[in-house]
């Protein structure tokens, strides 16, 4: 499995909880701030993994 591919599919299932959740908490009519920062927090684990999955192993660097 190539690198940060389980970070960033991690990355998005946090993304996905937090926008489900935010748009359960608004059909209920309560206002959901802190729902944003579970988005926000997703959307920084599948950039970490993004980032891990474009660079290059040690040895692939050495060539």
């Amino acid at each position: 499995m190539r690198r940060g591919v389980k970070t960033k599919i991690f990355g998005f299932i946090i993304m996905a909880l937090g926008v489900m959740d935010s748009l359960l908490t608004l059909r209920g009519g309560v206002p959901a701030y802190e729902f944003l920062l579970m988005i926000v927090l997703g959307a920084v684990v599948f950039a970490i993994g993004a980032v891990r999955g474009a660079q290059k192993t040690g040895a692939a660097q050495a060539e």
